[in-house]
């Protein structure tokens, strides 16, 4: 955290206010502990949001009054955002948001906050603040303790059962929380209606983990995961998943995880991405992977893995491929299906040599019946594996043309 552009919002605060009226919290001082990269740096400062937006500028610096209401002005310095919020203490919460009064005490700022390994503060000679006396000891041990009481906290967010779980995914070892487990299973009811977006978010987050297995363990076994995808019906093939991308050496894919939660049914995937309201592209992507035609095999020939590739494309296939090897009786023998992806990766499916105005020209009629006449064309054109012949092509067109009836 000494890069310049950090120091400079850290010098343009201190310099409206006091030295120390500004302190990184959270993340950055978790991970600094832990010796893992540092991606976002959150500030929590007692300067009001008025006064660290008059900081700023006045220190040459953009201000982005990203959430003025709950106290965040976000800082652009060097092109990079730092979020930047006034210490607070929450009046009334719902469940969902809460309504919040600025504060000067940090001890008050920290009672609001999620995990005690979050509730941690640096200044900006790097002096670690940690108010509740464990958030430390915490992150080094790999615990994940709610801030006071459990089912306070989830009462405030209920959406902190979702972050327990990845958390735990991200940075747990040992034995999870008996009392933040018995928290959210008493509370996993809640979560039902709450915002679609935060919700996704957080799943594709814990998902992300470089071995979330344990925690959705723990997810299942508190009901919890039901609650959030009730489509779920076994971890097995998740689990297998994510041990061949271990295995492989794959990279780790967030979205094919959360396909492998799902059956192979398409409309229980279209149902699930409207439902968690994900992106068309992720949408799509999951309704694809669920397909079940053509029948991918581990035993394709290179004809067979062509013809599929073309039919899919190369990254619906590969994804087949992948949850079809992790559904497998024997998914550690994988070499069949990973012969498999060399060549759907590294083939170029050919272009189908007729058009429809060629189409037209052999005598059919404009309208749907150019493009059956088409499919069927391009039909005997992949059964005889892409063959490279325009003439051959001109030919079948004008032999299904002569065959037909109108």
């Amino acid at each position: 955290m000494e890069l310049a552009s950090t120091r400079a919002v850290m010098d343009a605060l201190e310099a409206r206010g006091y030295a120390g009226c500004a302190r990184f919290v959270g993340g950055a001082i978790r991970n600094s502990l832990l010796n893992q990269p540092v991606d976002d740096i959150d500030i929590a400062t007692t300067l009001t949001p008025d006064q660290v937006t008059e900081a700023l500028e006045a220190a040459g610096l953009k201000a982005l009054p990203t959430g003025v209401d709950h106290g965040t002005v976000t800082a652009i310095s060097a092109g990079r955002p730092y979020e930047i919020t006034t210490l607070r203490r929450d009046v009334t919460t719902d469940g969902r948001r809460a309504a919040v009064a600025f504060t000067q005490n940090w001890e008050e700022d920290a009672v609001r906050r999620d995990f005690r390994l979050n509730a941690l503060y640096a200044d900006a000679e790097g002096r670690i603040y940690d108010p509740t006396g464990e958030g430390v000891a915490d992150a080094r041990a790999g615990r994940i303790v709610f801030v006071g009481d459990a089912m306070t906290r989830i009462r405030e967010d209920y959406l902190r059962i979702l972050r327990f779980f990845r958390f735990q995914a991200w940075y747990g070892r040992g034995e999870a929380d008996p009392t933040a487990l018995a928290a959210c299973k008493a509370l996993k009811g809640m979560l039902s209606g709450r915002a679609a977006e935060r919700t996704q978010k957080e799943l594709l987050k814990l998902l992300a983990a470089p071995d979330p297995r344990a925690a959705l363990r723990l997810m299942a076994a508190t009901s919890v995961l039901s609650a959030v995808l009730p489509q779920v019906k076994a971890l097995t093939r998740f689990e297998n998943l994510v041990t061949i991308e271990t295995d492989q050496l794959f990279e780790l894919d967030a979205e094919l995880r959360l396909a492998s939660l799902l059956p192979d049914d398409a409309k229980v995937a279209q149902d699930t991405a409207e439902r968690l309201r994900l992106s068309n592209s992720l949408k799509d992507r999951l309704i694809a992977a669920a397909g079940r035609e053509p029948r991918i095999v581990s035993w394709m020939s290179p004809r067979e893995t062509r013809r599929a590739v073309y039919r899919l494309g190369v990254r619906t296939f590969t994804d087949r491929v992948r949850l079809a090897w992790a559904a497998s009786d024997r998914p550690a023998a994988g070499t069949q299906w990973r012969s498999l992806l060399p060549l759907a990766e590294t083939w170029t499916p050919p272009a189908f040599p007729l058009t429809g105005e060629e189409v037209i020209a052999a005598g059919v009629p404009k309208g749907p019946l150019v493009g059956q006449v088409m499919r069927e064309v391009e039909d005997w054109w992949v059964d005889l594996d892409f063959i490279d012949d325009k003439l051959a092509a001109v030919e079948r067109l004008k032999a299904v043309v002569q065959g037909m009836v109108y």
